[in-house]
């Protein structure tokens, strides 16, 4: 539809049309249908007369039921505006791909993108156009559960990965390839106090601006069509009511043209953080703020045409965002096809299709990251093994959010390890957990009954594990958390890999067999023992339904593993928020001050993490010259070549993350002693040498000044090129202005 047709029709909506554009509600509302819920579900109070303006569907995620709905709502419909479809799509739909975190582990952009691309086909053709994704939300506290669902501790990585998911998605809005996507959760939602969900944040201007920012401003930058607010304050305000960052940075800096929307409930939750008296309240600030969907409360359908009527609110704000609703609805070309790529013989032929599924599986061997390995690995598939643990023949490999997933589809290690070897005894060794009500209460929120079969025998089950140890080559133990310990609400201070797994494994490491750790989770756990007693520890992450299969061709060195630590391994719970791109302070704890008690340190903990950001082992031994720069001088119109020759010193061709870091020595505020500013990915046959050469700029040198101006400062800066964040092969240059 024409601009000039479009502001026709929306000249003619009442007040009420244009705010029901402003409303946002699960399929219940419209239409008796199964739906997935999130958040609370009981009556939100919305008056009955608004539910046939509203602009959006949560969570509706099939064709047939996307067009029945859209087809009921149209004919009722005065002006025939057809209604927003939007899900939570964030590790795929149907096909479903390692959890975003295990992906970060990937370094590999290309790979990222496309499983974006496959996410937005299957679900196009179901029907959904805006996905709520990415989630670009800088962690560094592995309590908080929803780490799951960003991709890294890193600034460079986020940037990178926001703008690989928005393409990814995106693409060239192809109806029938193509959806919307929604970055999340806007803004500083991972610095969360004490990792625990929903909860205060509490950072520096200068922090913010500089670490937390620039992933949503990527997204932004490639085109991202929606902005999700986020649950927490920023300066004590929260978010959703937060002028500053909805209008003045997003809006006034960013030039944001699209739509913003609330995360579910949190207008009305303005309540409960204490700056608005009722939902009226909540409406008039969160929209004034420039929130301009209202996500599954009666906040905008209930009050905001009493604000106008009583002078308290300017109609502006309502039409601004309610034409900026249509907009998106015109952009997506609903109004000549408000069906736009749903077919159901479309599902039929796209979803689960053999070149999606064969993705998934070089997403999972990608991203599988090998933490420990003593020559063990590869297997022999001659090899007797007993595969032991929760894990082993699992089917929940996928995480909390794949809502969608046919869990039949899911291929399990058991499965995987069989395509190689015909002797495997399993069992499942002992119980997931010891306490089961974290997932009798989800169960009960998405309508399910808790299923006693994930209750074992377990002296019986534990017996079986011993026998079948004893009597095998090589231990696999498939251990780890609970798919709903992680996620949203999932927040953790116990990071250890749950009692009953633990005892088993304890039991396990008696026999004194070689023993392969394959640890699932959606976050980093505490690895202490595992990594002692363990020959080969693989994180395994949620993988999703080619889970199996990739993580089979690892073991068994078909794949040679690449991927590395997004994100750092505490060595213990206590030393959360922990990152490798800290600051020091006036005591650091270094080699020379060794011995020394007053010191910035832990008396009973290292400070390191157990596994630092950009770890990981490959089947190659890789070795690296020293750091060569082309000059040891440069200017703010120059730039500097800064190159390694590395070398595979093994008989394994593999693939090499080759990582550049810079520390600026001395500047007007404190910077990190580490950030990573470039990745190259180098594939090298047994034994082969290359030189990796990175180019150093201007831009790169860039921070928020004491002055709060974003720029470099002259003065000496370190490069370091390796493996890790733990590198030291350094070498120096100056920045002279």
């Amino acid at each position: 539809m024409k601009k000039d047709k479009l502001l026709e029709l929306f000249n003619s909506l009442t007040l009420e049309e244009k705010i029901g554009q402003l409303v946002q509600l699960n399929p219940d509302f419209l239409n008796e249908s199964d739906t997935v819920h999130t958040g609370p579900i009981s009556s939100i109070g919305i008056k009955e007369e608004m539910i046939p303006y509203t602009g959006s569907i949560l969570n509706s995620v099939n064709a047939k039921q996307i067009k029945t709905i859209q087809k009921e709502y149209i004919e009722k419909s005065r002006h025939k505006i057809p209604l927003l479809f939007m899900a939570d799509i964030i590790n795929g739909y149907k096909t479903v791909f390692p959890i975003p975190l295990a992906l970060g582990c990937s370094y590999d952009f290309k790979l990222v993108k496309e499983t974006a691309q496959i996410s937005a086909k299957e679900a196009a053709v179901s029907g959904i156009h805006v996905t709520f994704s990415p989630m670009v939300d800088m962690v560094h506290d592995a309590r908080w559960g929803r780490v799951m669902e960003s991709y890294s501790e890193d600034v460079y990585l986020n940037n990178q990965y926001a703008e690989a998911m928005v393409t990814g998605y995106q693409g060239t809005n192809d109806p029938h390839n193509n959806i919307a996507s929604c970055v999340k959760h806007f803004a500083g939602y991972g610095g969360a106090q004490s990792g625990r969900d929903y909860n205060t944040v509490e950072l520096s201007k200068r922090t913010l601006l500089e670490e937390y920012l620039p992933a949503y401003h990527s997204a932004i930058k490639a085109g991202c069509k929606m902005v999700m607010t986020s649950f927490n304050t920023i300066d004590r305000i929260p978010v959703t009511a937060n002028k500053w960052l909805l209008r003045n940075i997003l809006r006034n800096e960013w030039n944001f043209k699209g739509v913003t929307i609330s995360d579910h409930s949190a207008i009305k939750e303005l309540i409960n953080h204490g700056i608005a008296r009722d939902e009226k309240e909540s409406a008039q600030k969160a929209l004034e703020a420039g929130c301009d969907i209202d996500m599954m409360t009666a906040c905008y359908a209930n009050n905001l045409s009493r604000l106008v009527k009583e002078k308290k609110l300017d109609i502006s704000y309502i039409n601004d965002a309610a034409f900026r609703v249509l907009e998106l609805k015109n952009d997506l070309g609903l109004f000549e096809n408000p069906y736009r790529g749903a077919d159901e013989d479309d599902e039929k032929k796209y979803i689960l299709a053999p070149e999606f599924r064969s993705k998934a599986r070089e997403a999972v061997e990608k991203s599988c990251v090998l933490l420990e390995n003593n020559g063990i690995l590869p297997l022999n598939s001659n090899k007797k093994i007993a595969l032991i643990g929760p894990y082993g023949n699992s089917k929940e490999l996928c995480g909390m959010w794949s809502f969608t997933v046919d869990k039949d589809n899911v291929i399990t290690v058991k499965e995987g390890i069989e395509k190689y070897s015909n002797n495997v005894q399993y069992c499942t060794g002992s119980q997931i957990l010891d306490d089961y009500q974290v997932v009798k209460e989800l169960n009960s929120l998405f309508g399910q009954e808790f299923k006693n079969q994930e209750l074992v025998d377990e002296s019986l089950e534990l017996k079986c594990a011993k026998e079948y140890a004893k009597d095998a080559d090589v231990v696999i133990m498939a251990l780890g958390e609970h798919s709903y310990q992680s996620g949203e609400a999932a927040s953790r201070t116990d990071l250890s890999i749950p009692k009953p797994q633990m005892n088993l494994f304890k039991e396990i490491v008696k026999l004194k067999k070689p023993i392969v750790s394959l640890i699932f989770s959606g976050r980093p756990l505490i690895l202490n023992e595992i990594k002692k007693y363990s020959d080969a520890v693989l994180q395994c992450w949620f993988p999703g339904i080619e889970g199996g299969n990739g993580i089979a061709n690892i073991l068994y060195g078909k794949v040679n593993p690449s991927a590395r630590l997004s994100i750092s391994f505490p060595y213990h719970v206590g030393q959360c928020p922990i990152s490798y791109n800290f600051l020091n302070t006036g005591r650091p704890n270094t080699k020379e001050n060794i011995g020394n008690r007053f010191v910035s340190k832990y008396i009973d903990a290292p400070n390191l993490p157990l596994y630092g950001f950009g770890y990981g082992l490959s089947y190659s031994q890789f070795e690296y010259s020293k750091v060569s720069l082309s000059s040891k001088k440069m200017s703010m119109d120059t730039v500097i070549e800064a190159s390694v020759i590395v070398e595979n010193k093994s008989e394994y061709e593999g693939v090499e993350t080759v990582q550049m870091y810079i520390n600026d020595v001395v500047s007007s505020v404190s910077r990190p002693v580490k950030e990573l500013k470039g990745i190259k990915k180098i594939t090298l046959k047994p034994y082969e040498k290359k030189k990796v050469d990175f180019i150093i700029t201007n831009e790169m040198l860039k921070f928020y000044r004491c002055d709060m101006k974003y720029d470099s400062e002259a003065g000496k800066f370190i490069v370091y090129i390796g493996h890790d964040s733990l590198t030291n092969n350094e070498e120096c240059f100056e920045l002279i202005k």
